[in-house]
């Protein structure tokens, strides 16, 4: 059982303490709830930008990675499709400073075409590098469009198109920073060797006074239900060919998501699970074959996708998985194969509980999607899931009409 406390500030910031006696350090999460999905369509990669201009420098500090250093700290922070994350940890004793830096990006960035010009060039190096010129990496460009058709969703989250950065204005960042960065819009966890009390008093003393702002109500259009079949073929400079099937399923706050991740790992989580014994060992048509749930917070996708060995043509790939697909839509699980994955699920679960930082960023996403306490009874919706719900999940998921296929062929 994970303890917590929370308070809500009269600016709306909301914040969340775990206590953890058993470390000397603290971990200090912000979470805004702006992700890629909240961009403009001609707009977009700025989420993503952001992540970099906030270690830029803001308004009182123009390092701030120098001072955090000088006490001990380190810091990261990631982005997906719906929220940004950023977190540091320090020695405890030390938290304040945290806090300091935490609230005066949250306040106002030091906003400059300077400052701007810098991170640009970054962006635009990292979508060049790991989307552009590497094997495989324009997979997510591609597969967004296919899946979704109206759904920001389609597209990733460095953006939709390198010229949106490119081309990107001063005035368009800070539209972006004062309508989304913001207390009402923000989630701060602090998690470690702390006393709650004295959580709330810094919060109060270095947040309280940053004033709500107006957060842009972005309109954010519900996919239809997909009711063809669609697919897409590119031939590029890989080694192996590549098949990506996605099919749509809910989102995360749905009841049916615990049983698609169980469904995914019954399917290919380790080297025993379905896909990777008939596909791999059995069969010898793949070097590697995957399951997964994207985890998004609206509708997402379970994609499956595999490598093909050189002797395995196309046909055969999309056929094989096919096969392994209607086996679990046709006949329910065993009790072994269920209770094994739902082992693996509970250990890393509590394994993750370990770490204090993993606590802070999960704390984080639980109160954004409803309350934190509901990290408490993961472990049991996990346990809940039966057999029936499996078939039934299968069943609706894996339907021709629901599936968009990405074959990606190597020209070698």
């Amino acid at each position: 059982m994970i303890n917590i406390e929370k308070r809500t500030l009269a600016n709306g910031l909301r914040v969340v303490v775990h206590v953890d006696k058993s470390t000397p350090l603290a971990a200090v999460n912000v979470l805004y709830n702006v992700g890629a999905k909240h961009e403009q369509i001609d707009k977009t990669g700025f989420a993503h930008l952001f992540e970099h201009l906030m270690f830029g420098g803001s308004k009182n500090i123009p390092s701030y990675d120098e001072p955090l250093q000088r006490v001990g700290g380190d810091n990261n922070a990631w982005t997906n499709n719906d929220v940004t994350n950023y977190y540091l940890t320090l020695p405890a004793e030390n938290l304040e400073t945290g806090f300091w830096l935490e609230s005066d990006r949250m306040l106002e960035l030091d906003f400059s075409e300077q400052s701007l010009e810098v991170q640009r060039k970054v962006v635009i190096e990292e979508f060049k590098q790991h989307y552009l010129n590497q094997p495989y990496g324009d997979i997510p460009l591609l597969v967004g469009p296919l899946a979704y058709k109206v759904h920001p969703y389609q597209w990733p989250t460095i953006g939709k198109d390198i010229a949106h950065i490119e081309q990107a204005q001063l005035q368009d960042v800070k539209d972006f920073f004062y309508s989304h960065y913001a207390p009402n819009n923000a989630i701060l966890t602090v998690s470690g060797n702390v006393d709650p009390d004295q959580v709330f008093k810094l919060a109060e003393k270095w947040f309280g006074e940053i004033p709500k702002r107006k957060i842009a109500q972005t309109i954010i259009p519900v996919e239809p239900e997909q009711t063809e079949e669609r697919q897409l073929r590119v031939e590029r400079n890989v080694q192996a060919d590549t098949i990506q099937m996605m099919y749509h399923i809910g989102g995360r706050k749905d009841d049916d998501f615990y049983t698609c991740d169980l469904l995914s790992d019954v399917l290919s989580n380790g080297s025993s699970s379905r896909m990777n014994q008939s596909l791999i060992k059995d069969q010898q048509l793949f070097s590697d074959v995957n399951a997964y749930i994207s985890g998004d917070h609206d509708p997402g996708l379970f994609t499956v996708t595999g490598r093909l060995l050189p002797s395995t043509n196309m046909e055969q790939a999309e056929k094989a998985i096919k096969v392994e697909l209607d086996k679990i839509k046709t006949s329910a699980v065993s009790d072994y194969e269920l209770q094994k994955v739902k082992n693996k699920i509970e250990s890393s679960l509590v394994f993750s509980e370990i770490n204090f930082l993993n606590k802070a960023m999960n704390l984080a996403q639980f109160e954004l999607l409803g309350k934190a306490e509901e990290i408490n009874n993961e472990v049991e919706r996990y346990r809940e899931v039966t057999k029936e719900n499996i078939l039934d999940r299968a069943q609706k998921t894996f339907r021709s009409t629901n599936c968009s296929t990405l074959y990606y062929h190597s020209k070698a």
